[in-house]
């Protein structure tokens, strides 16, 4: 397992650095997408530098992406009516077992609450994860191809 300091890590903001769309674009369609789907990541990252969501996050220890997470408006889950969303999260498995997935919650948090929002949300099937870092179960929710999935939510 990789133990990199806290200290030593970044977490960027695609918003805020579109010089890194086509990186950060190749790193989270090659974690999430497969061959149906990357033109879906392609085509959201690429239209995120306006004002408000979303967002997209990577993670980044000195030139090496080793995490991700998005903040978005739905998260392909019934409950159109909760937002905003982190989705997406991702650390190398190498690079588990630190809480390094925490630097990138807590920055999809901080800018959630500069916009104003006053809690975000979690799709999810992992249970005593999310419960670490703020989040409280609520229910369930239905994706559009008939899974299910928890839904977490966080007060900011």
């Amino acid at each position: 397992m990789t133990n990199i300091s806290k200290e030593s890590l970044n977490v960027i903001s695609l918003k805020k650095n579109p010089e890194m769309l086509s990186t950060v674009t190749d790193y989270i369609a090659g974690i999430w997408a497969d061959e149906n789907s990357r033109k879906m990541y392609e085509d959201c990252l690429s239209h995120c530098f306006g004002e408000g969501l979303p967002d997209w996050y990577v993670l980044v220890a000195g030139e090496k992406i080793i995490g991700c997470a998005g903040l978005i408006t739905n998260d392909f889950i019934s409950r159109m009516d909760l937002y905003p969303w982190i989705c997406a999260l991702y650390i190398e498995q190498d690079c588990r077992g630190h809480a390094y997935g925490s630097l990138l919650l807590e920055k999809a948090k901080k800018d959630a609450g500069d916009m104003g929002f006053s809690r975000v949300y979690i799709a999810t099937d992992h249970i005593g994860y999310y419960e670490h870092y703020g989040f409280e179960y609520i229910g369930m929710g239905f994706h559009p191809w008939g899974d299910t999935s928890r839904i977490y939510s966080a007060r900011l």
